[in-house]
Parts: structure tokens; sequence; C-alpha cells
């Protein structure tokens, strides 16, 4: 196996510390979690003391839920064993209200740490809980890159969180 050499490049690698206080400043989780607008409006469903669960705006299907720390972190290992027990035990209740509502057939449950692996807010650590149904991918995904989300994300709100909610 050759090396190729090439330093030149690190200054280029350096560039994405800069990117990752930029990220910060416009980082819609940091919004969300800050509570400085309504929930309703920010879509936050949910929120327990380390992290919350807010709909994604971007849904890969209906119900799908992203649990984040509300401190703006990337880095998977640097979580605390107070935040990581808290957002697996909030994943644990959207799934368990998920199914209540939607009786999806399946779920996706996953992050994406890092941009090279898909992230596309890579410094905000958040996992991804995706309802899947039998046959929920259509020929219209398949011909024309387009999905479609039967349920309004306002419904889906005032569901998930009257139930994440009760007390």
């Amino acid at each position: 196996m050759e090396t190729l050499w090439s330093p030149w490049r690190s200054k280029y690698i350096g560039t994405f510390k800069d990117e990752q206080e930029k990220s910060k400043e416009e980082c819609f989780l940091c919004v969300a979690a800050s509570a400085v607008k309504p929930d309703n409006e920010t879509y936050v469903v949910a929120r327990r003391r380390h992290c919350f669960a807010v709909l994604n705006l971007y849904p890969y299907n209906n119900g799908h839920t992203l649990i984040a720390p509300y401190r703006h972190i990337g880095d998977f290992t640097e979580l605390t064993q107070e935040e990581l027990s808290d957002m697996f035990a909030l994943m644990q209740e959207c799934v368990a209200a998920l199914k209540k509502i939607y009786e999806p057939h399946g779920f996706n449950l996953g992050a994406n740490l890092g941009r090279t692996s898909g992230a596309g807010l890579p410094d905000h650590l958040h996992f991804h809980i995706v309802p899947r149904w039998s046959g929920d991918t259509s020929f219209i995904s398949t011909i024309s890159d387009t999905k479609v989300v039967s349920i309004g994300i306002e419904e889906t709100y005032n569901d998930l969180s009257k139930i994440l909610n009760q007390k």
C-alpha cells in the first residue's frame, strides 16, 4: 500500500472548528431547547431533566421524533450518564406513545454521529425514532424522490405531547 502525504489538508480540516461555533448559533435544537418560543411552535413534545423530544420538521414518516440533550454537544462519548439515561428513557416513552397512537409495524431507532455518517446537524447529537409500516415506501418515493407523510405535524404534536405529558 502506498502512502499519499498531503499536509496542506490539515488547514482545510481545521476550518471545521469555526463551523462548530457557527452551527451552535443556528442550531434548531438549541432554539427548541431554550424554550424561547413556545413548545407548540418548535414542536417540542416532551421535556425531561436532561433532554427533550421534538418532532422532525422534515420527517421520514408520521411521528418521526428526535431525542436530544439540552447541551449543544456532538460527541456521543461526552454525554453524561444522566443525559444518556434520560435520553434512552425518553426514547422508550416515545416508542410506547407512538405505538399507542399509530400502531406501527416496527421502528428505526438511531443516531448519525458526524457529518460523514449522514448527520445533517453533527454538532448537536440527537437520536431518531422513525415509526415504520409494511409497505410505507411506495412508487412515489422511488420515481420522484418524494416522501408522502399523511398526518399533519400539528396533529402529531397534539397526540404525542398529550400522552408524553400526562401526570
